[in-house]
């Protein structure tokens, strides 16, 4: 594995050295630097510190960890592969990601999975381990967002404007989400059997990264949130 001291170094500086490794990297002393592990398609890196906006962009099969907090648009657009963050995300998480997976072990700023779309055969996932802000799933198109609420605070397991515009996909969140204001083109109920079988495997690998006990997660209550509505924009502008 080939290690990188990231201390001193501007993004760009950074990013060639990481294109330029033929394995593994280990990346130490990151310090807000941008699009590190953009559109990479091999090996592993592992990060210490705090990466910057847009970690993993256009991800194409590689796989990223880090081991702190990462800043806003993680995995921009990606298309492959799988980002671990054993901390909390910034805003924007997932933009219009088509594939892979995206796993956090605390918590997301606002607009997690904003446009997120399915692609071909490709199911994007992203697995929250804490709580998420206002205008998650805003617009989603497609793939799974699953938000588990384990990190401790007052706040609710989502803050407002869940799933505006939401035409695609599935939401998934522990709890029985009584009081949540949603739009009116999606449908909320309570978490089948079959649903929980769906995202079993990647609450399996959550605990396997995080900690924890699958068979716990999969005995609470958990809400999966759908769209009703092909075209989430015709009740906007359309009267009938």
């Amino acid at each position: 594995m080939t290690h990188i001291d990231a201390s001193q170094m501007e993004y760009q500086q950074l990013n060639a050295e990481i294109q330029s490794c033929p394995g593994d990297i280990s990346i130490s002393g990151c310090r807000g630097q941008r699009f590190i592990g953009a559109g990479l398609e091999h090996s592993h890196i592992n990060i210490s510190g705090t990466p910057g906006n847009a970690l993993g962009a256009y991800l194409n099969g590689a796989c990223i960890e880090v081991y702190g907090n990462a800043q806003d648009a993680v995995g921009d657009t990606m298309n492959a592969g799988r980002i671990i963050v054993h901390g909390s995300i910034g805003d924007a998480a997932g933009y219009a990601m088509r594939g892979g997976e995206i796993y956090v072990e605390g918590n997301a700023g606002y607009r997690a999975g904003i446009h997120m779309k399915a692609y071909g055969d490709k199911l994007p996932v992203m697995v929250i381990g804490g709580k998420a802000g206002s205008f998650l799933g805003e617009y989603q198109a497609g793939g799974v967002i699953i938000v588990l609420g384990l990190t401790e605070s007052n706040r609710p397991i989502v803050s407002n404007f869940p799933c505006t515009g939401m035409h695609g996909g599935k939401l998934y969140l522990r709890s029985n989400c009584k009081d949540l204001l949603l739009p009116r083109q999606v449908t909320a109920q309570s978490a089948t059997a079959g649903d929980l079988a769906e995202i079993s495997r990647y609450l399996h690998t959550y605990c396997q990264l995080f900690g924890g006990s699958c068979e716990d997660l999969l005995q609470s209550t958990f809400t999966v949130i759908t769209p009703d509505s092909q075209n989430p924009y015709k009740q906007m502008y359309v009267l009938n």
